[in-house]
């Protein structure tokens, strides 16, 4: 499809803004910590502020500049190397479990760096021919949407640094974000999904952005079930630890049950219990007084008194698994999620938790990986991962939709993820 001048003048304007406000709120979210912080990495499947700050800007000089800006200059050689995270085409990569080893370049540097590229794709922008601009803009919208990517983890990752450390710090100490479903606890409906084929994933035709993996649309065959309307809260959860639930091999996977033992886990993973000393140590603050018997939540306002009809988070697809088999349900498959997506009284669908499903993360029929080097972007994670659905507290506002798919190994639980439940009818 043509593009006249006036409509390239348009998609360029509004790009080179979309460009300034993602690129602005990276620079937003690290603004709370201090160098130190953004040079950690807490373990190897983390990696540091300054790491995600520098990876996005190699991205777009890297997919973007070098192979369309005619004249562009890398900005340091050297880059290549550090912050490339797993593109096999593109050369070789520091080894991702020693990126907290990355000192220098210094995070200044690293601001420098992000302004000498936003500043040539500002440029590439303002200099776009029609006959380029549709690859141009595919390959923007592309690196706007990885940084969003990024922006979560960022968020994901400094919280389990800081979940490490004994005292326990904040990375916000304002008010925690308003979660709750209302000002009294709204109890669990059922909706009904009567099954047959469904359309799922993503409709090229609608021109709006997807990854590659939410394509194509397909028909899939779904049963009869029935889907619960809200997200699993805290206080559901205990009742589930208080029952037992992390004792009781019956009510887990091989895998799961094998995890439990191995790593001790008696609750979601950034629960404090009474027992815990780190509770002496962190900075309470009112919104964190409590009985000394009560469970406390870990989480980006720092240490909190657990808020029962908050949604629970934190948790690996083994515990989503087990609390669903205590509740004599189960995890809903992407498809019956997708469909449910689209029915009226669903709630907490998107802006909580990431929601396990009983999905592999496995190619849909007719998948085709993007041409190019963003070739790697996806297709070649698909093999023993879960597919997770919806989109969480820490999700970039505008970045998800019904036919995005997240994916983590099941063990994964240093995520905003939680569970919704399923029967069958």
């Amino acid at each position: 499809m043509s593009i006249s001048g006036i409509q390239l003048q348009a998609a360029s304007g509004a790009l080179h803004q979309r460009f300034r406000d993602v690129r602005a709120h990276s620079l937003a979210l690290a603004a709370p910590l201090s160098a130190e912080d953004q040079c950690i990495q807490s373990m190897p499947d983390a990696s540091p502020t300054k790491w995600h700050l520098a990876h996005t800007t190699w991205f777009f000089e890297t997919v973007l500049l070098m192979p369309h800006l005619a004249g562009y200059r890398p900005f340091d050689a050297r880059f290549q190397y550090l912050f490339n995270s797993y593109y096999e085409a593109l050369g070789p990569r520091h080894p991702r479990p020693h990126r907290g080893l990355l000192t220098r370049p210094s995070l200044q540097a690293v601001h420098d760096y992000r302004a000498h590229v936003d500043e040539a794709v500002q440029r590439l922008l303002q200099q776009q021919a029609e006959s380029t601009w549709r690859e141009i803009e595919a390959i923007v919208n592309l690196g706007l949407n990885h940084e969003q990517q990024h922006q979560e983890l960022l968020l994901t990752d400094i919280l389990h640094a800081f979940w490490c450390n004994p005292t326990l710090p904040a990375y916000d100490a304002s008010p925690a974000p308003a979660l709750r479903l209302a000002s009294r606890p709204m109890p669990l409906q059922w909706t009904e999904m009567h099954g047959g084929v469904v359309q799922i994933g993503h409709d090229d035709r609608s021109g709006a952005f997807a990854f590659d993996n939410e394509t194509p649309r397909h028909a899939a065959l779904m049963q009869p079930c029935r889907i619960a309307d809200r997200l699993v809260n805290c206080g559901e959860f205990l009742q589930f630890i208080e029952d037992g639930g992390y004792r009781n091999p019956q009510l887990w996977l091989s895998d799961g049950w094998a995890t439990v033992q191995a790593q001790g886990w008696r609750a979601p993973a950034y629960w404090v219990g009474a027992d815990d000393p780190r509770r002496a140590l962190a900075q309470q603050d009112a919104g964190a007084a409590a009985s000394q018997d009560d469970w406390q939540v870990f989480g980006l306002q720092g240490l909190r008194a657990l808020d029962p009809e908050a949604p629970v988070m934190q948790l690996s697809f083994y515990e989503a698994a087990a609390y669903a088999e205590w509740a004599g349900a189960r995890l809903p498959t992407e498809v019956e999620w997708e469909a449910a997506s689209a029915m009226p009284g669903m709630r907490q669908l998107s802006g909580h938790a990431w929601q396990w499903t009983r999905s592999s993360y496995d190619p849909y029929p007719g998948f085709r990986p993007l041409p190019g080097v963003a070739a790697e972007y996806n297709g070649k994670f698909m093999v023993g991962q879960l597919v997770l659905r919806g989109g969480s507290l820490a999700t970039p506002a505008g970045h998800t939709r019904p036919t995005y798919r997240n994916f983590f190994p099941p063990a994964a639980r240093w995520q905003f993820s939680g569970l919704r439940l399923a029967k069958e009818l």
